[in-house]
């Protein structure tokens, strides 16, 4: 999903069950979000949002493919990048990261299994449809009404964002820079498979 420097300015004015996800970050909402072998000879940078639709296609369609082969074999490190596009991703990216850790990943690939019934169903509340799927994960509701108002992890989720474009020049999501080299679109397992092997091969 393209974006503006409108539509990322717009989030920054809103703003005034894995053991190998990297434990670096076990405690910390603001800290990294990975999975796989740190030491793998390819790593992989995902930037996404929850609410863009080929983030979503990414999701449903090839990691499952990427995580078995790929991620779970050692031959990627696989690392994730919150870069949304709306007030909705942020404020669903700080629920992700308020959850331990462990339940980061599988937390949003249920928000992106079930993308079109919290961020575009005109019939819900999506804040409600956001706290259905955190009560799944473990979250306590108390924990989510603070997760949504904590204001010092969304400026940390944004000031990231603006780093991240600044150092990687990320112009759309998903995109992937792996071992330096960016691509972007939801790109199939063989075209991913691909790209890993090339920067292996490197």
């Amino acid at each position: 999903m393209p974006f503006t420097r409108r539509s990322i300015l717009s989030v920054v004015a809103a703003s005034a069950l894995t053991p190998m996800l990297a434990h670096a970050a076990e405690s910390s909402a603001e800290g990294i979000r990975a999975l796989g072998n740190a030491d793998a000879k390819v790593q992989v940078h995902e930037f996404f949002s929850l609410t863009c639709t080929h983030c979503a296609a990414f999701s449903n369609t090839t990691f499952a493919q990427v995580k078995a082969e790929l991620i779970d074999t050692g031959k990627i490190r696989f690392i994730y990048h919150d870069f949304p596009l709306d007030q909705l991703a942020l404020t669903a990216a700080m629920i992700a990261r308020t959850l331990p850790a462990e339940r980061y990943e599988p937390f949003i690939r249920a928000l992106f299994a079930n993308q079109d019934r919290w961020a575009f169903s005109r019939q819900a509340n999506p804040t409600e449809e956001l706290w259905k799927t955190a009560a799944l994960a473990g979250m306590a509701r108390a924990t989510f009404d603070a997760a949504i108002a904590n204001t010092e992890l969304k400026n940390w989720i944004v000031a990231q964002q603006t780093a991240d474009q600044t150092e990687y020049g990320i112009d759309a999501t998903p995109s992937f820079v792996i071992n330096g080299t960016k691509t972007s679109g939801g790109l199939s397992f063989e075209d991913f498979s691909k790209l890993v092997s090339d920067a292996g091969n490197t």
